[in-house]
């Protein structure tokens, strides 16, 4: 469960909790630092949710951040919230704040999340969605440790991924400690990708990973929108198979 930081480990993306248009139909915002606590640390963590305009004009919500009455209004500028979406089994937290501002939106779990989140939901299936299958194809992946729906949004050929690569920049970690820890995990800028331990735990799941891979590359997307750090714009299939080398 993450908490706000009480300073923040990373020089932040802003401008913070405004929609940044990337493509047509499509968003990312830049949420503020949550701190994960594992192992008895606080682990600090940029933040990142992506929006999608679907075809109806309802809005897809992938990953919200922490919310405050600005991003609400900004997001209710760009059309009906419709779908609020946790993608793993790490990303949930506040997907009850989003329900509670927008009671008509249908909230989509990863699998795993049944027992955290206390509002009606429905669990990700390894298919697209009825809901939003005209626009957005979508696959799930499970292991031990996570479990995460990885989706395309076909349109503006955009990879919308979670933890499944993470790509923090050194420049932007203010202790040398946390820069050398995240150096050392495999999750670093320019060679960003799953860390090491997360990687490790897909030990027995690799045959199933593998091929959502290629399926992923199969999309051929031309971008792909991380939570975590520096997001590629350009090249996607190039950087997909970079990051999952240690898979394929």
């Amino acid at each position: 469960m993450p908490s706000p930081a009480s300073s923040d480990a990373f020089l932040p993306y802003d401008p913070l909790n405004q929609p940044k248009q990337v493509a047509g139909d499509l968003w990312i915002i830049d949420g503020h630092e949550v701190r994960m606590r594992s192992f008895g640390l606080r682990i600090p963590f940029p933040t990142r949710m992506t929006v999608v305009r679907l075809p109806d004009g309802g809005l897809w919500i992938h990953s919200p951040v922490a919310p405050d009455e600005a991003l609400f209004e900004a997001i209710e500028r760009l059309g009906a919230v419709s779908h609020l979406v946790a993608p793993n089994t790490l990303h949930w937290s506040y997907i009850a704040d989003w329900r509670k501002r927008f009671p008509r939106a249908v909230v989509y779990i990863a699998p795993g999340l049944e027992a955290r989140v206390d509002v009606p939901r429905t669990n990700l299936m390894d298919t697209a969605e009825p809901a939003w299958s005209a626009a957005i194809d979508q696959r799930v992946v499970g292991g031990p440790v996570l479990t995460e729906a990885v989706f395309f949004h076909r349109a503006s050929r955009t990879l919308i991924l979670t933890d499944l690569i993470e790509n923090f920049e050194p420049e932007r970690v203010r202790s040398c400690v946390w820069r050398c820890a995240l150096c050392l995990s495999g999750a670093a800028d320019p060679d960003g990708k799953a860390p090491i331990d997360m990687q490790l735990s897909f030990l027995g799941h690799r045959k199933h990973l593998r091929a959502m891979v290629r399926q992923m590359i199969d999309w051929a997307p031309q971008r792909i929108v991380l939570s975590h750090g520096r997001w590629y714009e350009d090249d996607g299939v190039a950087e997909l198979q970079r990051a999952f080398r240690w898979i394929l």
